[in-house]
């Protein structure tokens, strides 16, 4: 959680761990808890603490137990839309990767919150056509709603939706094997969302016999992932879709304000503008977004620490010892290089109107 400490310690003793390590004797006395997606928050790390407010530095919420917080009148709050450009970002470079005529192909965005709308405005404002699934919101909000059976005909599909098991449009396992199989016969998948949204299972059993493609940055079982479907994915990274220094940095911010307000004092003023830009070349957009980010180098660290004999985590029998994956898929995590979003960069000699236009609508500087 960058600046954790800078932004927090004005307001007392700021104590760091390891997210998935935290436990309820680190917990008890303190009066406020901040956590990223990796710690569970419920009973049985808080019961027994003095705990008053909790804030995650994260857009999703499933590993906080809210009844729970709420029975105990404790404070949450979390990041909704911090790190939205983050994964534009990520989507993009997946795009311009794995399919570069995506531009004139339908794109379908399952989930248009945060993340999904600001993606959904984005692409039209490029001019690309797109189907929206949200059932929770009407025309008025994304004119281009459609069915769920509609937008499962889109050339590609994107999924931002938030993991829920309960209500009326729960959205555990929403592709399950036979909404998989319903896919265009050349669909291109991305899911930046939540793992268990789709069943990593079915998705396995189903990709050999498919010519779709397959973007996965977020898994079931997190951190403990299939290998085999690892294997069989055309992307695959380890849920840093939204891993930008901005977006981290925003929802450290943006818990901070939530926090201060809480206490019901001004919320402090932090220059978060971009340094002097980095300068690159493109001559087209493609060439732009995947010299700010290309995911195609983040997927062979991936496979390279998962995958690869010579790290010990595949024996000759071809068998993998499993209980290393989590804490190499932890540390791939942990160790993920600076990623700037676009607003850091700024494109010289840029040939066309359209260009200058294109990278107007991602935030270029």
């Amino acid at each position: 959680m960058p600046l954790v400490r800078e932004m927090f310690s004005p307001y007392g003793e700021v104590v760091t761990y390891p997210g998935r390590e935290l436990t309820s004797e680190h917990v008890w006395d303190a009066d406020v808890l901040l956590v990223r997606s990796v710690t569970l928050v419920n009973a049985s790390l808080l019961e027994g603490s003095r705990v008053k407010f909790v804030g995650s530095a994260t857009i999703g919420v499933d590993h906080v137990d809210q009844h729970y917080l709420a029975q105990r009148d404790i404070c949450f709050a979390n990041a909704p839309g911090c790190n939205a450009n983050s994964v534009v970002q990520y989507v993009l470079s997946v795009l311009f990767t794995l399919r570069p005529n995506w531009m004139e192909q339908t794109v379908g965005i399952v989930g248009c919150g945060n993340v999904g709308g600001r993606l959904y405005r984005i692409l039209t404002e490029l001019g690309v056509s797109c189907r929206c699934y949200d059932p929770f919101l009407t025309k008025d909000k994304i004119p281009d709603l459609v069915s769920f059976d509609d937008v499962l005909q889109s050339d590609v599909l994107c999924l931002h939706t938030p993991l829920s098991t309960e209500g009326s449009f729960p959205t555990y396992h929403l592709f399950d094997e036979g909404v998989l199989a319903e896919l265009s016969s050349k669909a291109l998948l991305i899911n930046a969302g939540r793992g268990a949204v789709v069943d990593n299972a079915a998705l396995l059993r189903l990709l050999p016999d498919k010519l779709w493609q397959v973007a996965l940055d977020v898994w079931e079982q997190e951190p403990d992932i299939a290998l085999p479907l690892l294997e069989q994915v055309d992307i695959g990274t380890p849920h840093i879709a939204g891993y930008s220094d901005d977006g981290k940095i925003n929802g450290t911010g943006m818990i901070r304000d939530a926090f201060c307000t809480w206490r019901g004092q001004g919320v402090p003023e932090t220059d978060l503008s971009p340094d002097q830009p980095v300068q690159v070349t493109a001559s087209f957009l493609a060439q732009a977004v995947l010299a700010t980010y290309n995911v195609a180098e983040e997927d062979q660290r991936m496979r390279q620490a998962l995958l690869a004999e010579s790290t010990g985590l595949v024996d000759s029998t071809g068998l993998v010892d499993s209980t290393d994956v989590p804490s190499v898929f932890d540390r791939l995590r942990k160790t993920y290089p600076q990623r700037l979003e676009f607003q850091h960069y700024r494109v010289g000699g840029i040939p066309s109107e359209q260009l200058s236009r294109q990278l107007s609508v991602l935030g270029f500087s």
